[in-house]
């Protein structure tokens, strides 16, 4: 086995030795990364701590950094690694710390570290790459895409639609709240996805009922993708079922007149 394979197949957690022991190290590193972004927000944290948890996350920087290296360094094709969805997952996680870096060498307002910080959230779709689960759930998108696809497509245009009916039902009841189709936009897709805040609401009669007949589409409309993804993931889970099922021993029947061999 060659080095780039070895150390492909180490970081992919595929190696039976090492692999398993870096998968779960790494695994280790983002929970401890995204724990940390959430306690150095405490406000009455101890001075010692925020600075330990500051130190450790150059660390984990580096240990991403020399991962993100190696990873690109082990592939066949670089490129393909890079503009890959886990290729700029990898790339995400770094990222912020070295723009700050030259942020502040440039003197950037201080308002765009902050806003870069968000970036280390792509550090938590790093686990993605070391669960099971998510690949059957990754499996099961490539299998419906096209479906849910074209179902998101039709989602959008009943939006409009709606947006567009209640708009001439309630505008002239309530010039200030639904102002324009956009406001009416926003209150269809409120209710279309059954959320509801209750900021824009219909008060005609007719509006009222148009809301109803929109609540029922609605049920279809959150229930069919769901239906799509649970029915591919099913089925992939029914086929490394089957595949991993063992077979059951042959056993040799004679045929009706057919003497056994002796």
């Amino acid at each position: 086995m060659t080095w780039k394979k070895y150390i492909e197949t180490a970081l992919n957690g595929r190696n039976a030795g090492l692999g398993h022991y870096i998968e779960l190290f790494l695994s280790a590193v983002i929970i401890y990364s995204t724990i940390g972004m959430g306690l150095v927000t405490l406000p009455n944290l101890p001075h010692w701590i925020r600075e330990f948890l500051i130190a450790t996350d150059i660390i984990i920087v580096a240990i991403f950094t020399i991962e993100y290296i190696l990873r690109i360094a082990a592939s066949q094709n670089k490129l393909s690694y890079i503009f890959s969805f886990y290729g700029i997952v990898d790339f995400l996680s770094i990222a912020p710390f070295y723009l700050a870096l030259i942020f502040m060498g440039f003197g950037f307002d201080l308002r765009a570290l902050r806003a870069l910080r968000l970036m280390r959230l792509a550090r938590l779709l790093k686990l993605t790459r070391y669960t099971a689960a998510m690949d059957r759930l990754a499996d099961a998108w490539r299998a419906v895409k096209q479906e849910i696809i074209a179902f998101s497509i039709t989602a959008i245009i009943v939006l409009y639609i709606c947006a567009l009916i209640i708009y001439q039902f309630e505008h002239d009841a309530q010039p200030k709240v639904f102002t324009s189709v956009l406001d009416a936009m926003w209150w269809a897709a409120v209710t279309l996805t059954t959320v509801g805040y209750g900021d824009i609401y219909p008060i005609t009669p007719v509006g009222r009922l148009f809301t109803v007949v929109m609540l029922f589409v609605a049920l279809g409309i959150i229930a069919i993708p769901t239906g799509l993804v649970t029915s591919a993931m099913m089925a992939i889970r029914n086929k490394e079922h089957e595949a991993g099922r063992p077979e059951r021993a042959s056993t040799t029947t004679a045929e009706p007149g057919e003497r056994k061999p002796g």
